[in-house]
């Protein structure tokens, strides 16, 4: 399947689990289709954008090892996607390569990640923090950025720093989801 048909069988995408899992199991058993969905992902002014950003995510819930290849590229283009619809699944899939990255049993993200990875998704995740996004990409970026406080000593005061100087601005969401991390913060400092 070429990139423009890959990119005229996304518009059937919708909203649903029903959908987004159908087309991630798609790219998941023809795993040539990566490259041409992150093409896609990456037509950033482009709504259908979006639709190839939640197939993306599902394929990452799903099979994360899939995206291990395309790191560099993920991690190169994800800081210019700015519709709303595909920066939470594109943050989303962040905090998925962070928490694997960070996980206690031993598994293939910890390899691949590498340190510019890191540093390049630790940027977006401080830009999802201070622009103005919805509050799904700010919950998925706080988590992701004081899981790699644990690398970046600097990390933490800078994520409690923001937290605190936004909490009275944003949604019950946000604060709570912003207590619940300044908490671990505060607890990582005493240990």
């Amino acid at each position: 399947m070429s990139t423009e048909e890959l990119y005229k069988e996304l518009r059937y995408v919708n909203h649903s689990r029903e959908k987004r899992l159908y087309y991630a199991n798609m790219v998941i058993n023809n795993t040539d289709l990566i490259p041409s969905l992150l093409d896609i992902l990456f037509r950033v002014d482009d709504k259908t954008s979006c639709r190839a950003a939640w197939v993306f995510e599902f394929m990452c819930g799903e099979n994360l090892e899939a995206a291990l290849p395309y790191l560099d590229i993920f991690t190169e283009h994800m800081h210019r996607v700015h519709l709303d619809p595909a920066v939470r699944p594109v943050a989303k899939v962040c905090e998925y390569l962070v928490k694997a990255y960070y996980d206690k049993t031993e598994n293939p993200v910890q390899s691949a990640l590498l340190p510019m990875h890191k540093e390049k998704i630790v940027v977006a995740c401080f830009d999802w923090m201070i622009n103005d996004e919805k509050i799904a990409p700010k919950a998925y970026a706080m988590n992701t950025l004081f899981l790699l406080g644990q690398d970046y000593d600097w990390i933490h005061p800078e994520l409690a720093m923001i937290l605190e100087r936004d909490y009275q601005m944003q949604s019950s969401g946000f604060k709570a989801r912003a207590r619940h991390i300044l908490k671990k913060i505060n607890r990582s400092k005493d240990s």
